[in-house]
């Protein structure tokens, strides 16, 4: 299926959700969020996906995603939010990542500024698939490692890389 096939409203076929990498369009990564609060890092991170066609009403999806923030707070600490929601305004399982030099206050478990922020958007009838990336994420962003690399990543391809090689070693 190519991007016209999804702008016309066909439903996008399931990558395989182990792929992390496959779920991140090139154009969904910000290297320098402009935003300085969490709605406004929010909005900036679903607009690259009505862009490309993944998300049918892009308020909606940003109400759902707020709607989530405001039962339970998505930074997870150690500088990382994954704000995140299940929703029939996006037309398949889909990643966004920002970054953040000054962070961002996301209500932190850890109460520190999120400078890296992932944002999962699916479909209503994607929950397993969707747990199992907010699962596969968050344990990536639990390695220091891996969030330097993403820290220091100088082009979205570098981001993609951090993702494919976690694809990699987990056998995806």
């Amino acid at each position: 299926m190519n991007l016209s096939d999804v702008k016309s409203g066909q439903t996008a076929p399931a990558p395989q959700v182990g792929a992390l990498a496959t779920l991140l369009p090139r154009s969904a990564i910000i290297l320098e969020l402009k935003s300085r609060n969490k709605e406004g890092v929010i909005q900036e991170l679903v607009q690259p996906l009505v862009s490309t066609g993944l998300v049918k009403d892009e308020s909606g999806l940003i109400a759902a995603i707020l709607s989530r923030e405001n039962l339970e707070s998505t930074g997870i600490g150690l500088g990382v939010a994954i704000p995140h929601a299940r929703t029939d305004t996006v037309t398949t399982l889909s990643l966004a990542f920002g970054r953040s030099e000054a962070g961002v206050d996301f209500a932190s478990l850890d109460g520190k500024p999120c400078h890296l922020v992932f944002l999962i958007a699916a479909p209503e009838g994607r929950k397993r698939d969707y747990i199992s990336v907010l699962a596969k994420l968050s344990s990536l962003l639990r390695r220091e490692t891996v969030r330097d690399r993403l820290a220091r990543a100088q082009t979205p391809e570098e981001v993609s890389a951090v993702l494919e090689q976690f694809d990699a070693a987990s056998g995806r």
